[in-house]
């Protein structure tokens, strides 16, 4: 039976166990709740406890709310061994962070959405009109005629 088709397991969590390897119940089994959260948390993806709990009812056959507060204390526990065991992670977060890079039409680029916009001397943030003097009503950047 495939992860997507347990107890507790929506399709997101089901791509996230897919991704790290978890495709079968049987994969799941061999792994036990709290590995099976630390691979796909490891993975990059943010899980909430939600997930583990949601693993372990699968596991056990019943609905993730549930299950014992004695229980989840316990699986609390497991995690933070588990967690503590292992070894730093290596590499980039997975996501990081995003830069932008604008292109004009006539293909100057600008790291800034603003670009036509300089510091004045105010502080503030000022118009440049040198930079758009050959441009249209529209601000598109016109060809000049070569005489």
């Amino acid at each position: 039976m495939s992860t997507e088709k347990l107890r507790n397991i929506g399709p997101k969590s089901a791509a996230w166990l897919r991704q790290v390897g978890l495709r079968t119940q049987q994969d799941l089994v061999a792994a036990g709740a709290v590995a099976a959260f630390l691979k796909v948390k490891r993975a990059g993806f943010k899980p909430s406890l939600n997930l583990l709990y949601s693993l372990e009812g699968a596991l056990t056959g019943c609905h993730w709310q549930e299950l014992p507060e004695a229980r989840r204390t316990q699986l609390l526990g497991e995690l933070e061994t588990a967690a503590a065991q292992l070894p730093a992670q290596r590499g980039l977060p997975a996501a990081g962070p995003v830069a932008t890079t604008h292109f004009d039409r006539d293909g100057d680029r600008s790291d800034t959405p603003y670009a036509d916009y300089a510091d004045d001397a105010s502080g503030g943030l000022g118009y440049d009109s040198e930079r758009d003097h050959d441009r249209d009503a529209d601000g598109h950047a016109g060809e000049r005629d070569a005489d």
